[in-house]
């Protein structure tokens, strides 16, 4: 695996892929070729996003999650002791946004190339992304 998607690009992929940038859009077309991840976090901030009604889906959330989880060349990567120890020591000066520090964080521990849309993330020296 070496890229991640943000919690956006992830539901860009699945469910508006128009909007994913050209570079973006090329290196996911072929999941088998080129796998991809989510931190686990994402599952938990659609859900969150969802059931604050600031998220709506195709589909129940609950189906969507399992549906979204269980795409292929799509891997969930789960929260380790490393990735809760790096996203608490991020170098440098990064927003305080635990979701994306836990991102960020997944990125660097797997030496990840995180694909956002996220300026913030964009702008960060401290971990490799594209435009989503």
């Amino acid at each position: 695996m070496k890229y991640l998607l943000d919690t956006c690009a992830w539901l860009w992929l699945l469910d508006s892929p128009e909007r994913l940038s050209s570079a973006a859009a090329a290196i996911l077309r072929d999941l088998a070729v080129y796998p991809v991840g989510i931190a686990g976090i994402s599952l938990w901030e659609v859900a969150r996003k969802e059931s604050l009604g600031k998220l709506v889906l195709k589909c129940s959330c609950d189906a969507w999650l399992r549906d979204a989880t269980t795409a292929s060349g799509i891997d969930c990567i789960p929260l380790s002791h490393r990735i809760a120890w790096e996203s608490c020591h991020l170098p440098g000066d990064f927003h305080r946004d635990p979701a994306d520090q836990i991102i960020v964080a997944t990125a660097r521990a797997l030496d990840l190339t995180l694909i956002t849309s996220d300026e913030r993330i964009l702008g960060y020296a401290h971990v490799r992304s594209i435009q989503a």
